[in-house]
């Protein structure tokens, strides 16, 4: 998925343009590692005169944190997903774009322009989409791999060979997914199922990461690894012999959006960014980088070749569905956040 590999500890923001002092102003963006284009930024600022400074974030939850902490009037747009979209919006941390201020609006697909996240797009616009799921090492294993047994319950020749996401939302919908219940359930029962099956899981798993959940594929440290369908991709070209399941439980479904932020420092060089990015020809750009798919028209004629027969973006009749990580209420979620404490411990 992503681009810029910086810890989120880093106190500093970072400009990655080198561009000149008579820059007109700049646009100060939060976003995910290894996930923009060098070539893009650089675009940008030759065509506006504004430059790009950059942080990044390698989680929803460690965005959320780090803006509740003082983020807010440091950076001018971020780049969320799907659920963490509604929760920013319900905490004020989002300004509202009016109907007149993206010229390129028009650009966005139907399909993602009134999404339930962000009805009518009043505080984002989509940036990539994608899945998430896990993917094996053929060398590794050669049986069957579209099920959630393998992240969950992995035959022995997988146990402690198993990366995966530090990504609360992600995990805990994977394994909904595999127990057959709801997300943000309330049933106790279910509740304390699931926290068993994910306190058993746990022993087969090697290790949390998302900075390098590419990389441990790559280089063999992992024989499986839960990992974004882009970043499956990029691994395959990288050499790794790696295969992306499509669990006949279902997989997750997610869309990356560039959002307004409230008390954005450069509130017009921010808009003039979003709407930049909404350029067929720019949102392509994307693409072709980061091996998602955007939500922009105009953009399939712009793509490699490749990305047409993409196994990552071409899911088997055998799949289970494509679900959104679901947002849950105050009470529901603090239930939820302490299984998560637990299955970190």
């Amino acid at each position: 998925m992503k681009k810029f590999l910086l810890p989120i500890a880093t106190a500093s923001v970072l400009a990655l343009t080198g561009m000149p002092a008579q820059a007109d102003g700049k646009v100060v963006v939060y976003h995910w590692f290894e996930y923009m284009p060098q070539e893009l930024i650089e675009k940008f600022t030759a065509e506006t005169g504004i430059e790009v400074v950059m942080d990044t974030f390698d989680s929803n939850e460690s965005l959320l944190a780090s803006l509740k902490a003082g983020g807010i009037g440091t950076y001018d747009v971020a780049v969320p997903g799907d659920y963490m979209v509604k929760i920013m919006a319900g905490e004020g941390l989002l300004d509202t774009i009016a109907e007149d201020e993206l010229s390129n609006k028009g650009n966005i697909q139907a399909q993602w322009l009134d999404v339930g996240f962000d009805p009518g797009r009043q505080h984002s616009i989509p940036y990539q989409w994608g899945s998430t799921s896990f993917s094996v090492n053929r060398d590794e294993f050669s049986g069957d791999i579209n099920t959630t047994d393998i992240l969950f319950n992995p035959p022995e020749e997988l146990s402690g060979k198993i990366n995966v996401l530090d990504s609360q939302g992600e995990v805990m919908a994977m394994a909904a997914l595999h127990m057959g219940i709801e997300q943000c359930s309330t049933d106790r029962d279910k509740l304390k199922a699931l926290n068993a099956m994910l306190e058993e899981a746990k022993g087969h798993w090697a290790s949390f990461n998302s900075d390098t959940a590419k990389e441990v594929l790559v280089s063999g440290d992992a024989a499986v690894g839960m990992i974004y369908s882009g970043f499956s991709a990029k691994g395959r070209e990288e050499g790794a012999n790696i295969e992306y399941a499509f669990p006949t439980q279902g997989y997750i479904a997610w869309m990356d959006n560039v959002v307004l932020l409230k008390d954005a420092p450069n509130r017009e060089n921010a808009l003039t960014f979003m709407d930049f990015l909404l350029e067929p020809e720019n949102a392509a750009a994307v693409t072709n980088f980061a091996r998602y798919a955007a939500g922009v028209d105009g953009v399939s004629d712009l793509l490699d070749e490749a990305l047409r027969t993409l196994p990552e973006g071409n899911p088997p009749g055998s799949a289970g569905p494509a679900v959104f990580v679901e947002v849950c209420d105050e009470q529901t979620q603090a239930v939820y956040d302490q299984i998560w404490t637990n299955v970190k411990k």
